[in-house]
């Protein structure tokens, strides 16, 4: 076992040794150790005190969470068979150990003590924020069921993570299926030149055959975002657009193979979630996923969620009607269908604003993005990013440090390209936490990961850099935003630290503060440089693209506003054992809130991994709610008249990021503000202030 490089954790993780075969007896042996120290912890002879009881557990049951971190970390961006099963094979047994912690009547008793103690008074505020969250926590764990309804419990918990591991390998193996496979030229109008370079790379490592030669040849788009956005936004070829918009619309359901249907799951784990809450003494699911959330009520976000719409819908109604005559009119497209939206919204910006993404994408080239993402990050926050090594998962990643004054912060790993074994979407995760140990500072590290276009192409006989679109050029700054909340943390004690113990429905601030410097003229002249001149984007086209800014979006806002209440709704009054399907509440929803409606069989529940394989179960709101205190956040530069003023950063760091969850997240957002936030400042941003 000392061979086992998942056992080493004296540092970063050793993903140039860490092998699938090493899963089962490295989690397994600390599997072990950590309910030996959970048994010895809640014996008699060990008082209820921090020193002897808290931080103990906190830190023997560090081991295992950080190895498994690892393990799912690696499920997530390296998802070959070996690691799915190796995945699969541990998911249940340290499903059911967590599930037995969160029941364990001792330590829920050592906890109470605690907290009931002459010592809690004289915790630090973090501590104090630790046994209160802990004491929740168990509670919201089943702790308090009697003896004989645990074990259902617990089989309910190691079912549902089951589930939500399939939902996503199906949605995956579903994704990476299909193929459209283009051989006449013809059929490639529209489309930029690095994505048809990029789909003549994916047909020649296919083995995609000219059928007419019967040679190599052609081209392969997939149903991955950096092959499918640009088919629905630049291909002329409206029969590519509608094929690849149904193979992408029905991935995971009953139109392809059965056995990655993702439908039952969906019912099953609503049942699971519904019977959970039930057993809590819940009337649903959405009232127990807030009890550690900001809202007070699932009727309080309802309330949210639908004046949100009355103000963006008039606006949203405006946005597909410009579309629809343009269609009409212009392109003789009557009736716009679902798969023509995209492509039409790209020919009416165009129209308007004169500028597509395509000519904005060959100025965001990968080096002066990151060198421009990191001068914000300096100049906001006093610090240094600089290259660094550490064994890697993949020869795309790189490392990165940061320090202050010399001394290091904190590292990230910065994995940005689409690979087919990687599941979709954008994400930051802890791979360390910061604490203060006996021997120092434990720094934190991060995973920073995205899916967007490799490099494509030559110039002079050298590889061209990767361009990216504005879009994921937000993404990467959203995404950044997450990983300095659990870098940039001054807090020391497990729990806290970081986004560790942030209210699920603030932690989307940091991110989305980041994304407001994406439209800050010093920042973009300075991070842009075309990919065949060098020149910097023209200040003209940046006006243009400001005054496209908010383009569609009323649309925009309308839609993620349908997400949000039909996630909500899921999981608060819906029977999934009712009369009424989970589609038919979609369509409920939508007939209240949306402007834009799918075909029928659209399956779009079968994709929404947020909620059925991430923790966004009734929080999908949280990007919305969140977005209300960003916006106010950065409001508050906007007053001082520099995005970048000193003392504004000085206070955003000192009174949201690095205070961790040592406080409630409101308590931070008037630290920071002064007051309670107000929606004002995100409907100026989103151009839908209404006189």
């Amino acid at each position: 076992m000392n061979d086992n490089p998942l056992l080493d954790l004296s540092d970063l993780p050793r993903f140039d040794a860490i092998m699938p075969e090493h899963v089962r007896p490295a989690i397994t042996t600390l599997l072990a150790d950590a309910r030996a120290l959970v048994e010895r912890l809640t014996s008699d002879s060990v008082p209820a005190t921090w020193s002897d009881f808290a931080l103990p557990l906190a830190d023997g049951t560090e081991r295992l969470s950080r190895a498994w971190g690892i393990v799912g970390h690696l499920h997530s961006v390296k998802d070959l068979p070996p690691w799915r099963e190796a995945y699969n094979d541990l998911l249940p047994e340290v499903t059911n150990f967590y599930a037995e912690l969160g029941q364990n009547l001792a330590l829920f008793s050592k906890y109470k003590a605690l907290a009931a103690s002459p010592e809690y008074a004289a915790l630090s505020p973090a501590r104090k924020r630790i046994v209160d969250n802990e004491i929740r926590d168990f509670r919201l764990s089943g702790a308090e069921l009697p003896d004989a309804q645990k074990p259902r419990f617990q089989a309910l918990q190691e079912e549902a993570a089951a589930l939500a591991a399939k939902f996503s390998e199906n949605l995956l193996d579903a994704t990476n299926a299909h193929a459209e496979i283009v051989t006449d030229e013809k059929d490639l109008a529209g489309l930029p030149a690095d994505v048809i370079e990029a789909a003549r790379a994916s047909a020649e490592k296919a083995g995609v055959k000219n059928g007419d030669s019967g040679c190599a040849g052609g081209w392969r788009f997939t149903l991955h975002a950096p092959s499918y956005g640009p088919v629905m936004q630049y291909a002329d070829n409206r029969e590519l657009r509608a094929r690849i918009y149904r193979a992408y619309a029905t991935r995971a359901s009953e139109f392809g193979d059965t056995a990655l249907d993702n439908a039952p799951l969906i019912k099953r784990l609503l049942q699971l979630r519904a019977e959970e809450a039930k057993m809590l003494g819940y009337r649903n699911f959405a009232e127990v996923s807030l009890v550690p959330k900001m809202a007070e009520s699932p009727e309080q976000v309802l309330g949210f969620l639908r004046e949100m719409a009355r103000k963006a819908k008039p606006f949203a109604e405006k946005d597909v009607s410009a579309l629809r005559t343009f269609a009409r009119d212009e392109l003789k497209l009557d009736p716009l269908e679902p798969w023509d939206m995209a492509w039409v919204s790209e020919k009416l910006m165009q129209q308007r604003y004169a500028f597509s993404d395509q000519e904005v994408k060959q100025y965001f080239t990968e080096p002066k993005v990151l060198a421009g993402l990191f001068r914000v990050v300096e100049t906001l926050y006093g610090v240094a990013i600089k290259p660094d090594n550490a064994p890697v998962w993949h020869e795309d990643v790189r490392f990165f440090r940061i320090e202050r004054d010399g001394a290091l912060v904190g590292q990230f790993y910065l994995d940005l390209y689409a690979r087919e074994e990687k599941k979709g979407g954008a994400w930051m995760n802890d791979a360390r936490s910061r604490r203060i140990t006996e021997s120092g500072v434990q720094t934190p590290v991060a995973y920073l990961v995205c899916n967007f276009s490799r490099p494509v192409g030559e110039k002079d006989g050298q590889a061209k850099p990767a361009t990216f679109t504005h879009d994921e050029v937000t993404t990467l700054f959203h995404e950044t935003g997450h990983g300095l909340h659990h870098l940039l943390t001054q807090v020391g004690e497990l729990g806290v630290s970081g986004i560790d113990g942030v209210e699920w429905d603030a932690v989307e601030l940091p991110s989305q503060f980041m994304e407001n410097y994406c439209w800050e003229w010093d920042v973009l002249k300075d991070m842009s440089a075309h990919v065949d001149t060098g020149a910097p984007l023209p200040h003209e086209l940046f006006e243009k693209m400001l005054a496209a800014k908010n383009f569609l979006s009323g649309m925009q806002t309308v839609r993620q506003i349908e997400f949000s209440l039909f996630d909500l709704l899921l999981h608060h009054d819906f029977d999934p054992d009712g009369e009424m399907s989970v589609m038919q509440l979609l369509e409920e929803v939508r007939n209240e809130i949306a402007v834009v409606f799918p075909p029928d069989w659209h399956r779009f529940p079968n994709s929404f991994s947020h909620i059925f394989a991430g923790g966004y179960a009734a929080g999908y709101y949280s990007y919305k709610w969140a977005e209300v205190l960003s916006a106010d956040c950065y409001a508050a530069f906007e007053e001082a008249g520099n995005p970048f003023d000193p003392e504004t950063g000085r206070r955003f760091l000192d009174e949201i990021l690095a205070v961790g969850g040592v406080r409630s997240a409101l308590d931070s957002f008037k630290a920071f503000r002064g007051r309670e936030p107000s929606p004002d400042a995100l409907l100026r941003h989103s151009g839908m202030i209404t006189a």
